[in-house]
């Protein structure tokens, strides 16, 4: 597998997104409370009834810094505030670009897991990210047996209980990225077929063209990236 943590670079003042670039962007959302403020007040009136649900204040400050900073770095490519960033909903729920701002053909898409989230930008190219929290679990195997194809499932099996966790969570965010880029839901997951092993980078097997991208942005984290097409050149952003 790939490890691209050490490719977090600080934005550069003159960013820019050419059409075979796919920006992804590492967003801390556990940051002090008058930063939240700040980007609480670029929200709009459903999304801050949207946090107000929250049952925890963990998850309700982590789900305002999170779009709140999505706003932000929307609005640095389309040249606008983020107030005025709107957002339409497909029918999964997958927020993407309203009104006259989709003809921008500016495509993303936002993942979080604990305190980090990741938001993958680009131009044209339908794009899916999915970041996962690699935590200890004990049914492994049985999760693999009901969502991955059976070949993928005796890969699991067949590996040390340490081993099978990551492999696992591999399996998931590559998977998982591609269904968020399609905009299908986890219904559709153990029809994703995924070629890995322990130690090459993992490919997607499509009839489509597809690029596929494995990063670690943390070293309890694993995250994957798919786009539509290929030749990409991959930048990581710390924001």
């Amino acid at each position: 597998m790939t490890a691209l943590n050490h490719l977090w670079l600080p934005v550069p003042t003159n960013l820019s997104l050419l059409p075979n670039n796919a920006h992804i962007w590492r967003i801390n959302l556990d940051i002090p409370e008058a930063q939240r403020e700040n980007l609480l007040a670029t929200l709009s009136g459903d999304e801050v009834s949207r946090a107000n649900r929250f049952h925890f204040q963990e998850h309700r400050q982590r789900f305002i810094t999170g779009r709140g900073i999505l706003r932000c770095i929307l609005s640095n490519y389309l040249g606008i505030s983020p107030q005025q960033v709107l957002f339409d909903y497909q029918e999964r729920g997958k927020p993407v670009l309203a009104d006259a701002l989709a003809q921008s053909n500016l495509c993303f898409n936002l993942s979080h897991s604990q305190g980090l989230a990741l938001c993958a930008v680009s131009y044209h190219s339908q794009i899916g990210v999915d970041l996962e929290y690699i935590r200890p679990m004990s049914d492994v195997e049985a999760l693999a047996k009901r969502f991955f194809l059976p070949r993928e499932y005796e890969i699991v099996r067949s590996l040390s209980d340490h081993k099978q966790q990551e492999i696992f969570f591999r399996y998931w965010t590559c998977k998982e990225a591609y269904l968020k880029a399609t905009g299908e839901g986890l219904a559709q997951l153990e029809q994703i077929e995924i070629l890995l092993n322990p130690t090459e980078p993992a490919q997607l097997k499509t009839s489509e063209n597809w690029s596929l991208f494995e990063l670690r942005p943390a070293q309890d984290s694993l995250a994957a990236v798919v786009v539509a097409g290929s030749g990409y050149d991959l930048q990581c952003w710390q924001y």
